[in-house]
């Protein structure tokens, strides 16, 4: 077979990267030659791989600062709102590819690497991801940072800069071995320490109520030291800013303790600080109470209210304008988005400062926090709820936690007057929860302290209405909106699957990039052969080359020509990762039943990270790595189907398996996946979705027609009847002899000859207590992939429902949902201005 082109050949041939200009190319070359020089003079004369690397990030960052300044400077002359998006992850993954893209250079710095004898590609394979997210909700994050850049919003991302992001995932004998994952470890290019801007965040300590007002003290302090990342908007010269805090003791740090015996005991515990910003929590939809948890929720808080404050009193040229003085003004000119409730802590620490720093009464403090504060709820599972013991927050916090006694003091009381006597709907709304260990419920805080409250997929922001914000819902109707989530096609299109834009490039220009509707112009080309055959050709290079590059990681073949069936995010029950296992399984079966009959061939690739205390969900990694010790060495089975477990999935592994994708996997428990938006990246680059009417599945199957994804299993309506009715396993065994059989397999050591209980566990979960109820679906998910697999043994008919998919994708750009976003909650309009370029002077 024909060995597949490399993205620096495709790009070659690619119009939408626009033409590299000689003088481009030169200016390139020489300010890499300059990097390198530097880098080499300071420490070796022989360069690595790495040195390259970093010359190459050096250099694309030059183009990047002086945009960056003229933002931030245009911003502070015209005053416009600011958008303050607070979330504890930013999943951002690699940074250089993504930034050439953006600023229209990639032409050019892949036509000067050439000359020069390198490969950027390679380069580019040489950064680390910055992994600081553990899902679709740190992606998401990410995503938004690009639109709202793209769209022209004055917006400022803040989080925490950890030391050591998401885990690397190595498997071990087919269990899940985390690692560290220093990713700072040869620095980073794109950052800036911003020590000027250090502030103090205070922990502990008491509460003192004098004449003047009250006092936080005796306190213990960290301090916050900013990092900034710029972050490029699409070719139209604004760079925002990306601003995450780690965590400094201050040079007193144990020492102001008098008589310390032990100065060195002293200096060696500026760690204990230090460590708020050290690492990372990996876990994923679920609540685990730790304090140091709650130290990085508060640290992120304090220190960004504390700048978000100075920024909004430092009036343009600094002028004393009597405005900013007061705070009236303060949610005109500001608006604080809470990425789920892990934020949360903005609402009683602005309050705090306005009340006790600024002495602003209560009534107008609470008024303006309000109107500031909107918050997105991620997901409606009970165990990923934060419900703080007040036990901990008396220590940590206890200014706070008076601040949250008066907030719902008042709330309860509005709720009495308005339904007089009803005790229980008082203490289902409390943001206290009372019982053994009283609780502080962080979803009740953030739905109370704010103006507007959001689910992220219309069927989510429903749900929400209905069930988990019920009886919020109906003393404020107004108050929920829904915001479905969107991804970039700068990085989920142009910059992971340069093919296949620049085969719609050709067709409708490339107005699609910064409005995604605008792919609605390829209906018209469903039925062209030329196009059917385009699209087809894109996907079968993207397969050929990740199959090179599984065979070359990991010395694994595959075949090709078989459809890529993948199930790629979090490992989670509720996913139900084991829906597919059942239906390998029952595919292995099959072969071996009847190994002469014609069957359509399949790789099956499973994927994803599962928190390292989840003990199911490492189990189920470690099922199907046995599942694929058994299906792959069986010489019956040949290469009619092979399972893979695609190790330690991340940012730029999806960025390479996506746009290689035939089928898409999204089939989590109807009522359980919020949105998701991986079913979104593998639309928008030419899989077909099998999947569950869940999530945004709902709205990618209006868009497109339901006949155009594989939609299977129970509505939500459905799952609801069958809980009141009571979900019984057993019984689907008994009528489904396949699904029996492969239960047998997993409970007799089919798969784990040395050591045949090594199952049980899952075993027992699925037969007594599935909360998911992944036997209620079995028969419809096999059916459903019957029809997949009919239809792919039609590859022209395959692609025209590739090409009607990508047609009506258009809606999932997060383009679309931030400018939601901006007119809904933030009454902010997004501009599509172009800031003149550095080299252009202003006006």
């Amino acid at each position: 077979m024909a060995k597949p082109l490399t993205d620096s050949e495709r790009r070659k041939q690619i119009s939408v990267r626009g033409l590299a200009g000689l003088g481009d190319v030169a200016e390139v070359r020489k300010s890499f030659n300059r990097h390198l020089h530097f880098t080499l003079v300071k420490d070796r004369n022989v360069a690595t791989p790495r040195d390259y690397y970093f010359a190459l990030a050096h250099t694309v960052r030059d183009h990047l600062v002086g945009r960056w300044i003229r933002t931030q400077q245009h911003y502070y002359e015209r005053d416009p709102k600011r958008i303050y998006y607070l979330s504890l992850e930013f999943y951002m993954g690699r940074t250089l590819q993504n930034t050439m893209v953006n600023l229209g250079l990639q032409n050019a710095c892949d036509e000067a690497i050439y000359q020069l004898g390198l490969d950027l590609e390679e380069l580019e394979e040489i950064e680390e991801d910055a992994g600081l997210g553990n899902g679709g909700l740190g992606r998401l994050a990410a995503c938004f940072l690009d639109s709202m850049a793209t769209l022209g919003l004055a917006a400022y991302g803040y989080g925490i800069r950890y030391e050591f992001g998401i885990f690397n995932q190595k498997i071990v004998d087919g269990w899940q071995v985390e690692e560290a994952d220093d990713w700072l470890r040869y620095g980073n290019p794109w950052e800036k320490a911003r020590p000027e801007y250090m502030l103090p965040v205070h922990f502990y300590g008491r509460v003192e109520h004098t004449a003047e007002g009250v006092r936080w003290l005796d306190t213990q302090v960290v301090l916050a030291m900013p990092y900034d990342t710029p972050v490029p908007g699409y070719k139209n010269n604004t760079v925002n800013t990306m601003r995450l805090w780690s965590a400094k003791a201050p040079s007193d740090f144990k020492l102001q303790d008098f008589n310390v015996g032990d100065y060195i005991q002293a200096v060696l515990d500026r760690n204990l600080a230090e460590n708020i910003s050290r690492v990372l929590y990996p876990n994923d939809n679920f609540f685990e109470g730790k304090e140091l948890r709650l130290k990085q929720e508060y640290f992120v808080v304090a220190a960004t209210l504390q700048d978000i404050i100075r920024r909004f009193k430092s009036s343009k040229f600094g002028c004393r304008d009597p405005v900013r003085t007061s705070f009236e003004t303060f949610p005109d000119k500001v608006a604080i988005q809470l990425n789920d409730t892990h934020p949360a802590l903005s609402i009683p620490e602005l309050i705090r400062i306005l009340v006790d720093v600024e002495k602003v009464d209560w009534d107008k403090a609470w008024e303006i926090t309000k109107k500031t504060c909107a918050y997105t709820n991620h997901t409606v599972l009970p165990e990923a709820l934060e419900r703080w013991p007040v036990s901990l927050f008396e220590k940590l916090l206890p200014r706070h936690l008076d601040i949250i006694y008066a907030i719902n003091q008042q709330h309860l009381d509005h709720v009495a007057a308005l339904f007089p006597g009803d005790v229980d709907r008082l203490r289902r709304m409390s943001v206290i929860e009372e019982g053994d260990c009283k609780r502080i419920n962080m979803a009740h805080l953030c739905v109370i302290g704010s103006h507007a409250v959001n689910g992220v997929a219309r069927i989510h922001s429903e749900i929400v209405k209905q069930s988990v914000f019920k009886d919020f819902y109906e003393l404020e109707p107004e108050k929920f909106q829904n915001k479905t989530n969107g991804i970039t096609p700068r990085r989920w299109l142009l910059l992971c699957n340069p093919g296949l834009a620049d085969i719609f490039v050709e067709r409708i220009g490339e107005s699609f990039l910064t409005d995604l509707s605008q792919l609605r112009k390829l209906l018209p080309l469903v039925s062209d052969e030329a196009f059917i055959r385009d699209v087809a050709q894109v996907k079968q290079e993207n397969k050929l080359k990740f199959a090179a590059l599984l065979e070359k990681e990991y010395k694994v073949k595959i075949n090709p020509s078989s459809m890529f069936d993948v199930h790629v995010k979090r490992i989670h029950e509720y996913k139900r990762q084991l829906l597919n296992c059942l239906h390998i399984i029952t595919l292995y079966n099959r072969i071996k039943k009847d190994p002469a009959k014609a069957f359509v061939p399949r790789t099956v690739m499973i994927g994803g990270k599962a928190a390292p205390g989840y003990h199911m969900a490492k189990m189920i990694i470690k099922l199907v790595t046995s599942i694929g010790s058994v299906v792959n060495h069986d010489p019956v089975v040949g290469d009619k189907l092979r399972v893979i477990f695609l190790e330690n999935y991340r940012v730029s592994l999806a960025e390479k398996v996506i746009p290689a994708a035939d089928l898409s996997q999204q089939i989590s428990t109807a009522g359980t996946e919020a949105s998701g938006t991986g079913n979104m990246k593998f639309m928008l680059n030419g899989a077909l979705t099998i999947g569950t009417m869940d999530g945004a599945n709902v709205e990618m199957a209006e868009e497109a027609g339901t006949e155009n994804l594989f939609i299977f299993g129970l509505r939500v309506e459905e799952v609801e009847a069958l809980d009141r009715k009571g979900y019984n396993a057993r019984e689907y065994c008994e009528r489904l002899p396949e699904l029996r059989q492969a239960m047998d397999q997993i409970s007799s050591g089919f798969f784990s000859p040395k050591d045949p209980e090594c199952f049980k566990d899952v075993v027992t979960m699925l037969m007594n207590h599935d909360r998911f109820k992944v036997f209620a679906d079995y028969e419809a998910y096999l059916q459903c992939q019957a029809q997949v697999e009919q239809l792919y043994q039609n590859p022209k008919e395959w692609t025209k429902k590739v090409i009607r998919n990508i047609a009506c994708s258009g809606k999932f750009s997060s383009d679309r949902t931030i400018t939601e976003y901006a007119r809904d909650i933030w009454g902010v309009e997004p501009s599509d201005l172009q800031i003149p370029p550095p080299n252009i002077p202003k006006d």
